[in-house]
């Protein structure tokens, strides 16, 4: 089975290298021709068009999708949709809206071209070594694409969501639990730095990672932060949101569940633009150590 992959950035590139280390044959394409070489210099067989790229594919074609959400990513559906045939399969793997997603199912359906919703955790070691994966879509097509899926994803890392727009529905509330869980992790360690005592930042936080009830990966992210830059001075205190807290914000009001946790993480991102506490520099390392976001540097770039 051959897959195209569309968008060869950081997480696109990583996922095509955990599958061909897997022996699955993919074929990649972006627009940018640095990312294109870089992937060519990684071994992986890039086209330099998409319609290159469909006439490479079998002729039940699969285009796995990893591009920014919103517009860049429509747009290429309605490409997609112009060019596929009855019985292809697209595969959505980034944070797209899970509304776009239902919209975009639609549109395929009535083609007769087959859309999952593939919601991808796990950031860029994930991407390159096992991601945590939930897939919305018909059942049938997911059936077809469940061994892709498995050599995707980490051991037990992946589940069949539902109907469209499950998937992205899902990682949508995953993006907001992880709002909540990173903002009470900067919030204690800017407690720590303020207090009368003189901790070792990253002594803490690998402590905390042994044994310790709030062990987990993002403070194990953090020590690594910590060992390379002890009081995050480099940075400054300034945290981007990707816009999927917000929608799972919206979502509740919506269904009229109370988020306070949530929200305030997102308004807090949002007060981080002027600002600069030590909260956000560890929020701001996190997300950069996970997903390659990022940072703002001390000289303003």
């Amino acid at each position: 089975m051959k897959v195209g992959f569309v968008g060869l950035g950081k997480m696109g590139l990583n996922m095509a290298l955990n599958l061909i280390d897997d022996k699955w044959d993919i074929i990649g394409f972006d627009v940018n021709e640095k990312v294109r070489k870089f992937a060519i210099e990684k071994k992986v067989k890039v086209q330099n068009s998409l319609k290159d790229l469909l006439a490479r594919l079998e002729s039940r074609k699969i285009i796995f999708i990893s591009l920014p959400s919103g517009e860049i990513t429509n747009h290429l559906v309605d490409e997609l949709s112009l060019n596929l045939n009855d019985g292809d399969i697209v595969i959505d793997s980034g944070n797209s809206n899970y509304h776009d997603s239902v919209k975009n199912y639609k549109k395929l359906k009535q083609k007769g071209i087959s859309f999952l919703d593939c919601g991808t955790s796990g950031g860029i070691e994930g991407a390159r070594y096992g991601a945590c994966l939930m897939i919305g879509g018909d059942k049938p097509t997911f059936n077809i694409m469940e061994p892709f899926f498995k050599s995707l994803a980490c051991e037990s890392g992946y589940i069949y969501a539902g109907e469209a727009g499950a998937g992205h529905y899902l990682k949508m509330v995953h993006n907001g639990i992880e709002y909540g869980m990173m903002q009470a992790i900067g919030e204690g360690f800017d407690i720590l730095q303020a207090s009368e005592y003189k901790f070792d930042n990253e002594a803490v936080a690998e402590v905390w990672n042994h044994g310790s009830v709030i062990r987990s990966w993002l403070m194990e992210l953090l020590v690594k932060s910590f060992t390379l830059d002890p009081k995050l001075e480099k940075i400054k205190g300034k945290v981007n949101a990707s816009g999927e807290a917000e929608w799972t914000i919206e979502e509740a009001l919506k269904l009229g569940v109370p988020v306070p946790i949530i929200s305030n993480s997102l308004f807090v991102r949002n007060a981080s633009q002027i600002e600069d506490s030590f909260t956000n520099k560890v929020v701001s390392t996190l997300r950069q150590g996970f997903g390659g976001h990022k940072t703002f540097e001390k000289d303003g770039k």
